[in-house]
């Protein structure tokens, strides 16, 4: 089992620590702010505090021994800086994440040795580039966010018979009739992982396929009646 070095304890590397496979790595939070280290043990996480600017602590948590991965998410970028160019001087092979949060901070974390960098907010700047790409979605944000209807993500599997067989995603246009937004598509004839619609290839629907739809709810039951409305031979 791999071991995982997280330092920082916050909204951004609670999100990371969330998505780990817990059966595939053995994760240390390291939080050098006492308050905060209490808060990650009450969410039941291995919990240390040590001072990352000291060497031999780095050490003592197997930074050069048994640690395969450091993810830095202490809240200042210099901060990840100092900590990435301390663990990389301890282990060379250390694969090292660090999360940026100034402009001009990517490029000392790259120079300080670290392998990968997250910059949130590029990450999210790119999804809302994509969303404001597709022209529905600002129906869909006038009756739904600033409206006063409830706002739900929903799969359609699409039935045998259903007038959704042999027709393409990139025809699907459901904001025009149903107020909703499609998401992506589980194609079956490919995988069972969702691809999503913005910058995706046109999908072929079939019998068995997968729609996943953003809009209201009633909305969302109205189109699931109409796509489940199947022909009789």
């Amino acid at each position: 089992m791999k071991k995982i070095a997280v330092f920082g304890y916050n909204p951004l590397s609670f999100e990371a620590i969330s998505r780990i496979d817990k059966d595939k790595y053995d994760i240390l939070v390291v939080e050098p702010d006492l308050s905060l280290a209490a808060l990650a043990e009450e969410k039941k996480f291995k919990t240390i505090s040590i001072d990352f600017r000291n060497d031999e602590e780095l050490i003592s948590i197997g930074i050069g021994q048994d640690i395969d991965i450091l993810l830095c998410f202490l809240p200042n970028d210099s901060e990840n800086v100092f900590l990435t160019l301390s663990a990389r001087a301890i282990d060379g092979d250390l694969n090292i994440i660090a999360i940026v949060e100034g402009f001009n901070s990517a490029e000392k974390l790259i120079a300080a040795g670290a392998n990968k960098i997250i910059d949130p907010y590029l990450i999210c700047g790119q999804k809302i580039y994509d969303l404001i790409k597709k022209p529905d979605i600002t129906n869909i944000i006038d009756h739904t966010v600033f409206g006063r209807h409830d706002l739900h993500v929903a799969e359609i599997i699409i039935p045998n018979n259903s007038y959704l067989e042999n027709t393409y995603t990139n025809d699907l246009i459901l904001s025009e009739k149903h107020n909703l937004v499609l998401l992506g598509v589980i194609d079956k004839e490919l995988d069972e992982e969702l691809h999503f619609t913005l910058g995706e290839i046109d999908h072929k629907l079939d019998a068995g396929d997968i729609i996943v739809v953003l809009g209201p709810s009633r909305e969302i039951k109205a189109f699931k009646k109409e796509v489940n409305h199947v022909e009789s031979n």
